[in-house]
């Protein structure tokens, strides 16, 4: 353990000292200064905090849009991680006969201006990871993403949309590509 964190600690001061050696025209302080704005939880990490808790979830998964959907329900145990940087999700809940166990991975980064999400669970081994921004009109993150589709043996592309509705009440829609067409393949209302 000590010599992977020795080898962390050399990567990230390997990487900072490069960065600093490619912008010659900053000097030292500029150069920090654009570090830990990069690095300081803003506002939208404050509105990624406002996840935290426990929720119950009511999800409803489509298999074909024109058959009536599989309900579950379960819970969701929320925190913010590494200083308030980032959204830990994890949810567990029946689907298809088996206990689903699912971890969410939220992200802000500042320089992008930008959402990432990354979704891992116990029914594949594969990883989703989307990209979002704020609507400010809808109160949502409206995600694009990538996820491997084992039966077509590609990637398949999705969208998501998440709306905190209020303190105690937020949705998620998932939608893919069925003949053609983007329609629902999810949804998910949370409340504490």
């Amino acid at each position: 353990m000590k010599q992977f964190l020795s080898a962390s600690l050399f990567v990230f001061i390997f990487l900072l000292g490069n960065t600093f050696a490619q912008n010659e025209e900053m000097n030292q302080d500029e150069q920090m200064k654009i570090w830990m704005d990069y690095m300081t939880p803003g506002p939208m990490h404050e509105m990624m905090a406002k996840h935290t808790g426990t929720w119950q979830m009511v999800s409803k998964m489509w298999m074909d849009p024109n058959a009536e959907p599989m309900v579950s329900e379960g819970t969701v145990d929320a925190e913010m991680i590494l200083g308030g940087r980032y959204l830990k999700m994890v949810a567990k809940f029946p689907m298809m006969g088996m206990q689903t166990e699912g971890w969410s991975l939220e992200a802000y980064d500042n320089g992008k201006k930008e959402f990432i999400n990354i979704w891992i669970d116990n029914m594949g081994t594969g990883v989703a990871i989307s990209t979002g921004k704020y609507d400010e009109a809808t109160k949502s993150i409206v995600y694009k993403g990538k996820m491997y589709d084992p039966l077509s043996q590609k990637d398949t592309e999705f969208k998501s949309v998440s709306k905190m509705i209020s303190d105690n009440e937020m949705t998620f829609e998932m939608y893919g590509n069925f003949d053609g067409k983007e329609v629902k393949m999810m949804e998910i209302n949370y409340k504490k």
